[in-house]
Order: structure tokens, then sequence, then C-alpha cells
């Protein structure tokens, strides 16, 4: 038989594999042990056997070997079995998620679209509260640009995102989460600490937030529609590093007054102080965004509730 033809043979049998077969294939390489593996599942040892017989017949590979009383992966097992236990993993917890959620047991993995800026801050609260209410899920932070919210959303490769207010629209859901005013933060002793006004405040020194490397800020933004401008002397990438920057510096930040709180109570710091914006500014919003497609998940919708809540109970 030629490669082609032998080739398609195999392309066949692996087709028509049992999965069980990959489930004591996982179980071998775990226990390095056959009895110990039959243990596992709960089958006899000829059961553990028959079925390594016939992995070996599909995959062209011994795929362990007996060394006293343990059994060693080959090369090609040792390279392939990760990948494979990867994606039994993965099947388990999508079959898992099919049809009721239940929190306290649940081992979901949510993925949130977060701008990078308030990571330090958000995921503080989301984490305490997965934590609480669904101790064995897990959470990623997830970067996604603004302009790809809506294909990263439809994709699946995010869950659910925390965003200003953006121009979304159908098919892409969203609801408003809070409605948040500006202030700034300025450390303890700072020469305009008592005389903080429009004038003052123009004509200092500046720390903007941004994950992009140019462009101006959201509040910039509303300073340069009134005509207005300040000078940004550094610009980061998130709130709570430029927070500890001001309290150790005559640099201003600017941001709002949730996230300057969260930033307090996280890590106090008597050299930190919040001031009243001294230029009036539209309040900055921040929405819940996510796909009309999970309308009905169990968990995505239960993760919805709990984000809701978590900032009604915050505000």
């Amino acid at each position: 038989m030629n490669s082609v033809h032998l080739g398609a043979a195999m392309s066949q049998a692996i087709n028509q594999l049992d999965l069980n077969l990959l489930k004591v294939f996982e179980s071998i390489y775990q226990e390095q042990n056959m009895s110990r593996a039959a243990d596992v599942l709960h089958i006899t040892p000829s059961a553990v056997s028959h079925a390594l017989k016939r992995l070996r017949e599909v995959l062209g590979d011994p795929l362990f070997v007996r060394s006293q009383h343990s059994m060693l992966p080959t090369s090609a097992c040792q390279r392939m079995a990760p990948q494979i236990i990867d994606n039994l993993s993965r099947l388990r917890q999508i079959l898992q998620h099919w049809g009721n959620f239940v929190p306290v047991t649940s081992q979901h993995h949510f993925r949130i679209g977060l701008h990078y800026a308030l990571e330090p801050t958000m995921l503080t609260r989301l984490i305490t509260m997965l934590h609480r209410e669904a101790p064995f899920t897990s959470l990623a932070s997830i970067k996604v640009e603004r302009t790809n919210l809506t294909r990263a959303l439809a994709a699946g490769h995010i869950d659910v995102a925390l965003d200003v207010a953006l121009p979304i629209k159908a098919p892409v859901m969203h609801k408003k989460l809070v409605d948040d005013e500006f202030c700034v933060v300025l450390r303890q002793g700072h020469p305009l600490l008592d005389s903080l006004n429009k004038q003052t405040y123009l004509g200092a020194q500046h720390i903007g937030v941004s994950n992009r490397p140019s462009g101006a800020a959201a509040e910039d933004i509303q300073l340069q529609q009134q005509g207005l401008s300040r000078r940004i002397s550094l610009r980061c990438q998130n709130y709570y590093a430029a927070a500890i920057i001001a309290g150790q510096s005559d640099l201003l930040l600017t941001l709002p007054s949730q996230v300057a709180s969260q930033i307090m109570s996280a890590a106090p710091s008597p050299s930190i102080l919040l001031l009243p914006m001294p230029i009036k500014l539209n309040h900055i919003e921040t929405h819940l965004y996510w796909h009309t497609q999970t309308d009905d998940d169990p968990a995505l919708s239960w993760l919805r509730q709990q984000i809701h809540g978590m900032y009604n109970h915050y505000s």
C-alpha cells in the first residue's frame, strides 16, 4: 500500500475513533500505570489493555513502553499528549456548560474584554465576586481593540466586555453600568492643593492614561471641545500606576471618581488626595457589552447579572 493509501486509511480510522479510547489514553499518561488507570476509569485492567491496543493500531505508535511497574510515554506520545489532554479538557468544559449552569460547582472559564487601564481596579471586583459566588470558575482579561469588539464577541473570543460608551449597534447589546464624574488625584503637600482651579489645572503638568501609543484621552477630548488643552508630561497604561506616580510627584492625574475610590480602597495611601475636577466635564459611562447570540446562555446570563449587581452594590 502506498503512502497516499496509508494516509487515507489512517485518516478514516481516526475519524471513526471512539472518544472513550482517548479517555483511556489520558488516564494511562497521567497515572503511568495500567491498574491505576483502570481504577480511575472504573473499568478492568483488561479493558484498559484492549483500548491501548486499539489506539496503537490507529496511531501506528506504541505510545507507552513498560518499565518495571510503570508505563512510560514514547517520544511521539510525549509530544502529542499535552494537546490531546488539553482538548479533552476543553470538550468536557463545553459539555458541562450545556443546559443548566450551577455556579457553586461550575468550572466555567470566563473571558472578559477589558480595557488595560481598568484592569487593576475592575479585576479586583470581578475575581472577588467569582470566588464568592462561583469558586471553581476562572477568569481571563483579554485586550480587545474597540474597532474589533463586535467581531470578538461574535466569534466567542470574549464573553462580555466592559468599556466606556461606544457607538455600537445590534447584534451587540449593551447596558450602562455606572455614570461617573471625573476627579483629580494629587499628592499630599502638592503646591496646588489649596489653589486648584481652572487656570492652575491647565497650567500644571499631567499624567495621561491610555494603552494606545498616541491620541487624546477621554478627558482631553472634552477639554478640546471647550477650546482647552493641558500638558501631558507622562503617558502610562493604567490608572493604578498613574496614581502611585501622582502620589510621589507634582504631576496631576485626572480619572473617574469610582476608579479613584477603588484604588484608594485597594491600596490606601496618606500621600494621595482626591479633589473635585475644577473644570466641568460630562460624566463618563461604563457599559457592559455582549452579543445577542449569548442572550440565552445560562452561564453568560448569570455573569451579566452578577456584573450588573456588582456595580449597583459599589455605586
